[in-house]
């Protein structure tokens, strides 16, 4: 079986961090974001994953190569000579699809619990031509809204609906017959607006519930939102990945190369990457810290994302979706509030309100 992934564009919705690394491969609890969707691929017998790209390939491929040998999966570059939106890159492609079988679609920005052995098993039952996951959501009104029957056949899409007509919304994971490559053009194409109402109005294209948690990661508020739902999935299921002992609280995935301080309070919802330092009487709290960065003694960081190999002075406070790209230096005593800091900047003075710094 064969997946396609919709890596796509420049990644500014999560700035500064893709300034150094393309979107897919910053590390989401630890592992390359996209890694986490191509590992459950492989569980339902995916053999090949093609990253339909546009934006620094080359960073890709390097980060790729590890995971094709762990996984034991071939992964191909799609690159798209101009933007194609999110129909165009199926049909450029084809040649890698078309091989007979049912084939996925994910946006990788989504992260879940990606139940793909349920999907593959409903899609083979109703036997129409595609099936898209859906997610309920609190306020439909913001969103494209899915509605179905009780059997799961698609009846129609509606724009930000003015009055209620369902709560489920497009998770951005699919599953098609090969035969649905004969609907795309390889040109600038919508798959939402221009491919799905298409089916939907044959009677060709289903719904099914996505169980558990759903986020789309690519902004950093997301990105922070989703790192909970994912660490209490964790909790939930009783990983053992999980930190446990004094200081913790809540779920907290630390990597074993990390070194922690003492009289610390970590957690919950705290991620600590690949040789990250710690010190003494650190307060983290929904926070992540990516690979190499240290934190100094006493300071506190909630709700952020300390970029790789940053280096935080002692008694800083860090809070409001602060995001530090790689490399950056905050001196001791500082407060930033809601500051997304460029890469290798050193900061000398408190940011107490929400600013980019360049």
């Amino acid at each position: 079986m064969k997946a396609l992934i919709l890596v796509g564009g420049f990644g500014t919705r999560l700035r500064p961090l893709t300034l150094s690394k393309p979107k897919p491969i910053v590390e989401f609890a630890n592992k390359p974001s996209v890694i986490h969707q191509i590992e459950a691929l492989v569980k339902v017998g995916v053999d090949e994953v093609v990253l339909a790209v546009n934006y620094q390939p080359e960073l890709m491929s390097a980060c790729m190569k590890e995971w094709e040998i762990k996984l034991g999966v071939k992964v191909t570059y799609s690159k798209e000579p101009e933007p194609l939106g999110t129909a165009g890159p199926l049909a450029l492609a084809r040649d890698h699809l078309n091989d007979g079988q049912p084939f996925f679609v994910l946006n990788s920005d989504v992260i879940c619990e990606f139940p793909f052995g349920d999907l593959l098993a409903f899609h083979r039952a109703h036997g129409g031509e595609g099936t898209i996951m859906v997610t309920k959501v609190e306020e439909p009104s913001k969103y494209g809204v899915v509605v179905a029957n009780e059997q799961g056949k698609i009846l129609q899409f509606v724009e930000k609906p003015k009055v209620f007509v369902g709560n489920k919304i497009n998770a951005g994971i699919y599953i098609f017959n090969p035969s649905v490559l004969d609907r795309i053009q390889p040109r600038p194409t919508s798959i939402e607006k221009e491919i799905f109402p298409a089916m939907a109005s044959e009677g060709q294209l289903y719904s099914m519930v996505l169980p558990g948690f759903w986020m789309d990661v690519g902004q950093p508020r997301d990105f922070l939102a989703g790192t909970g739902l994912y660490l209490k999935s964790l909790e939930h299921r009783k990983s053992t990945e999980l930190a446990s002992g004094p200081g913790f609280h809540g779920a907290v995935l630390v990597d074993k190369t990390a070194k922690i301080g003492q009289g610390c309070s970590i957690g919950p919802d705290v991620v600590i990457g690949p040789g990250c330092v710690v010190g003494d009487g650190v307060r983290l709290r929904q926070a992540v810290l990516l690979e190499g960065s240290s934190v100094g003694a006493n300071s506190w960081v909630h709700n952020s994302i300390i970029g790789w190999q940053s280096v935080i002075g002692k008694w800083v406070r860090i809070q409001n979706v602060s995001v530090l790209g790689q490399d950056v230096t905050v001196a001791d005593e500082l407060f930033l509030n809601g500051g997304s800091i460029l890469p290798h900047k050193s900061l000398s003075e408190s940011v107490p309100e929400p600013a980019i710094i360049m």
